[in-house]
């Protein structure tokens, strides 16, 4: 989950007093006379439950669903079973944030509200058929000043719950789905650590890569993935012991991982999904589902996903910023080049030069802020909605908002059914009350 930043006027970090306080899952920040706010993109008091409304009966045909053929001739239309598939997938994830402690007043800050074979009955998925396995938490690696030290334990938080991974252990489930299923579930941004590591937008080398050392991904998410503390092992080190655990388990029968995040969690679980395709054996059909998602890394990250045979179906509004950002997007098709920037002031610098594709892409790349998407894209869209705010940034990020658009979606036609606008009409009134 991303912040949104809304900055009253430039501020002098060097010289100005910090103070941060927090209401719900709001944040406000202050620096001398100076102020701003980070809002979360999801509302942790949302009492709105949400679920797959039918059980798809997969049997032999579940590798069609987890994107073998890369979801061919299932997105326009949405076919059925896999709309209840994405469902299910994103009720793991609205787990992550309900079991998540938001309340920074709490000694539990950060960690989860529950233990962990309590975790999905708490959150309304005791007839699931899974069994949570293995908690995760994930550690910030950014160098604050010293001074930051004077700040609130939450503030300073650096390793956090994040989220976890699950299996299915329902004969009656297994049986439905054709296949034992792995689900590793990650949350969005929920500490201020955390949010700040999303700043950090320029491309890092992927150092544990021995394949090709152009592979780069964001330095703030490969950062959240890779450290450690002396008593929190990185979540790197975490979900490759536990996969390499479950397929010494049921390595014997038909076994899928499936990886499912919203935002922050979408970007950590495409580079897990990466890592572990790299460096782990014998390792099943890997797919990752994800919402809200931002731009993870380069060109040849993008591309040695697919050489790899890693499957990513990106759920995306067309009025999420988030899914926009970071960096430049470069593409030569159509016999043009379009140029997608992060940050203002670079777009007459660009447009200069517009001409001369080579010349962009080499000084893009020298920025190292030229990414690429990844995956097969379903994309979804608000504008129809006459009841719903897209001027609302938050909103149209949030992962119940993303819920409720794949429940109302048809296809490009038809892309928000009649019961999907009253729902979303009645999410945007709860939180007009829950803010007010």
């Amino acid at each position: 989950m991303r912040f949104v930043v809304a900055i009253a006027s430039p501020c002098n970090l060097a010289s100005s007093k910090l103070l941060i306080t927090t209401f719900n899952s709001t944040y406000f920040v202050r620096f001398s006379s100076q102020s701003f706010n980070i809002m979360s993109s999801w509302n942790p008091m949302s009492s709105v439950q949400f679920g797959a409304t039918k059980e798809a009966k997969l049997n032999h045909k579940w590798m069609k669903y987890q994107g073998i053929n890369n979801w061919d001739g299932l997105l326009d239309p949405l076919d059925e079973d896999l709309k209840s598939e994405i469902l299910r997938y994103g009720s793991f994830v609205q787990a992550t944030y309900r079991s998540f402690d938001f309340d920074t007043s709490s000694p539990g800050y950060g960690r989860c509200r529950f233990e962990p074979d309590m975790v999905l009955t708490k959150c309304g998925l005791e007839n699931c058929g899974y069994k949570v396995t293995k908690n995760l938490r994930a550690t910030c690696g950014v160098q604050m000043p010293r001074w930051i030290s004077r700040a609130p334990n939450w503030v300073t938080t650096r390793s956090s719950w994040i989220g976890y991974v699950a299996v299915c252990d329902d004969k009656d489930v297994i049986a439905r789905l054709g296949r034992r299923d792995v689900v590793i579930a990650i949350r969005g941004t929920a500490t201020c650590l955390e949010w700040i590591e999303n700043l950090r937008t320029t491309l890092a080398s992927l150092q544990n890569s021995e394949v090709d050392r152009q592979l780069m991904v964001e330095t703030g998410f490969l950062s959240l993935y890779m450290s450690h503390t002396d008593t929190c092992p990185s979540l790197q080190d975490t979900l490759k012991d536990e996969i390499r655990r479950v397929i010494e388990t049921y390595g014997d029968e038909p076994l899928s991982i499936t990886i499912t995040g919203h935002s922050l969690g979408a970007a950590l679980g495409t580079l897990a999904a990466h890592d572990i395709n790299s460096t782990l054996k014998n390792l099943p059909l890997v797919t990752v589902i994800s919402f809200g998602g931002p731009r993870v890394g380069n060109d040849c990250f993008s591309k040695s996903l697919e050489t790899n045979g890693i499957r990513i179906l990106r759920i995306v509004n067309s009025n999420d910023v988030i899914t926009k950002i970071p960096g430049f997007i470069i593409n030569n098709s159509s016999k043009r080049t379009n140029v997608a920037p992060y940050g203002n002031g670079m777009t007459s610098w660009i447009r200069k030069r517009i001409h001369d594709t080579n010349w962009i892409r080499k000084r893009v790349h020298d920025t190292k802020w030229l990414y690429a998407d990844v995956g097969k894209e379903l994309r979804l869209c608000c504008n129809n909605s006459p009841s719903f705010n897209v001027a609302n940034i938050a909103t149209c990020h949030d992962l119940q908002t993303y819920l409720e658009l794949v429940d109302g979606i048809a296809s490009s036609t038809c892309p928000l059914k009649d019961k999907a606008k009253k729902v979303l009409h009645g999410a945007e009134h709860e939180k007009r009350l829950l803010f007010r």
